[in-house]
């Protein structure tokens, strides 16, 4: 199956303020999150995307075309609603300060398969929908581009971390320990037997490796060596090379 890159928003004017943004409107990428999507975007110039898809919100938005602007051919481009930020309800627009005083907050970090943002959605619904949509697209890409095709999908953090968790199998009420930073992507592929979570949260190094990486298969026992990436090439004159003193 494809590699689907989960590219997290960069930084906006709400997260330098410390306000629970979730789906306000004119929530945008401050400086910060725009140089960071730039990061995000050349680190993956190299890797040939076939799909990219966005969550409604200007700041997904706004840092997918950032990734398309960097490719030499322009992707597929789609917007997807399942995978838009969680309905946060009253929680919405309120100071991050404020909200760690509600009772609900400790529910949300110690137990999110139980947590319900009042007049908003439930964590485990969140975790349903993107899960649904992203596998929808992985697979509908695989019709359309092959096994080796790969594709983004720019989300927010709740939402990723919860793709991230159904990937790695992990119950939902764990899923607080996944970090997901702006601008951080994290690799996934869909294999015939599992998901293979192949990066999380990574914010720096060139990803065109993953253009010559095989599709998912077996798991290879031992760990097996990896896909090739640049400066791995064998050196005869490397220290491994070098001859022994008798």
């Amino acid at each position: 199956m494809p590699t689907v890159l989960l590219v997290r928003h960069g930084r906006t004017t709400a997260n330098a303020q410390g306000l629970l943004a979730g789906r306000a409107p004119g929530v945008s990428l401050d400086p910060v999150g725009r140089r960071q999507a730039v990061r995000a975007a050349e680190r993956m110039s190299g890797v040939p995307l076939a799909r990219v898809v966005t969550s409604p919100l200007e700041r997904c938005r706004r840092t997918g075309r950032i990734l398309v602007e960097h490719q030499d051919r322009a992707p597929e481009w789609r917007v997807e609603a399942g995978i838009t930020e969680c309905d946060y309800g009253r929680w919405q627009g309120r100071a991050l300060r404020d909200l760690v005083n509600e009772p609900l907050w400790a529910v949300v970090q110690t137990q999110p398969s139980a947590a319900t943002f009042p007049g908003g959605e439930s964590l485990a619904a969140v975790q349903a929908r993107s899960v649904g949509a992203v596998r929808r697209h992985d697979a509908d890409v695989a019709a359309q581009h092959g096994p080796g095709a790969i594709w983004a999908a720019v989300a927010h953090g709740d939402v990723i971390k919860a793709v991230l968790a159904d990937a790695l199998g992990m119950h939902l009420d764990v899923f607080q320990r996944i970090v997901v930073g702006p601008a951080s992507v994290s690799v996934v592929r869909y294999g015939p037997h599992r998901p293979e979570v192949v990066a999380t949260n990574t914010d720096c190094g060139d990803l065109s490796w993953l253009s010559g990486a095989a599709p998912a298969g077996d798991a290879p026992v031992g760990g097996g060596s990896g896909p090739p990436r640049p400066g791995d090439e064998d050196d005869a004159s490397g220290p491994d090379h070098r001859p022994q003193r008798s």
